[in-house]
């Protein structure tokens, strides 16, 4: 045999035997990728980015409604896109705090939904839309003037932009504003806004 013939089979063996390390390395970053990318969104998860609460699987997948379509907008325009909140939109505008709250930066808004309005005997509700002064009072007790965080509802009183304070306690996914209202999808974020939505109206004192 030639040396000539000698190094190209030697060549051969060595990149044969070679080969599947090769693809095993290949196979191993894979892993590492997803792992790393299954890790990331568990820290996501953790550090409360997501939206969570029993009421979350009732907002719309797609569309100006979504999670992702209320992320775009002011969180008055963005309530206006998901029915559950309908009535406390209409609220919003009956008040004339549209403007306000779209053009508010960083806050949180504590969002009743239709059933907790529901709560309200009807001619006690009708009485209060019709009165803007006291309306404006109870809106805006829901409103505080930064940007909370679900860690930040463990144990914490904020003060709104009623002037009132409100106190919230709890932890994971349960949390209570004011010991009575719970939060039913927390931590939904809107261009302006982090909103906690709520089955109960809370009431300044």
């Amino acid at each position: 045999m030639s040396s000539m013939k000698i190094r190209r089979t030697a060549i051969a063996v060595a990149a044969a035997a070679l080969l599947p390390f090769t693809l095993a390395a290949c196979s191993d970053s894979g892993s590492d990728t997803e792992a790393a990318s299954t890790t990331a969104a568990g820290d996501r998860a953790k550090t409360g980015e997501q939206p969570f609460g029993p009421a979350c699987a009732g907002v719309p997948k797609e569309g100006a409604g979504s999670f992702d379509g209320m992320a775009k907008d002011p969180v008055a325009t963005a309530a206006s896109n998901n029915p559950a909140l309908s009535t406390l939109v209409a609220a919003v505008k009956q008040a004339g705090l549209v403007d306000t709250l779209n053009n508010a930066k960083d806050i949180t808004v504590f969002a009743p939904t239709n059933d907790a309005f529901a709560k309200i005997p009807k001619a006690d509700l009708d009485e209060v839309l019709a009165d803007k002064a006291t309306l404006t009072k109870i809106l805006t007790y829901h409103v505080v003037g930064q940007r909370l965080a679900p860690e930040q509802l463990e144990n914490g009183s904020f003060e709104t932009l009623q002037k009132g304070m409100v106190t919230a306690a709890g932890s994971g996914e349960a949390y209570k504003v004011n010991d009575t209202a719970s939060v039913v999808c927390g931590n939904v974020k809107t261009a302006n806004a982090n909103v906690y939505i709520i089955d109960t109206v809370l009431m300044p004192k």
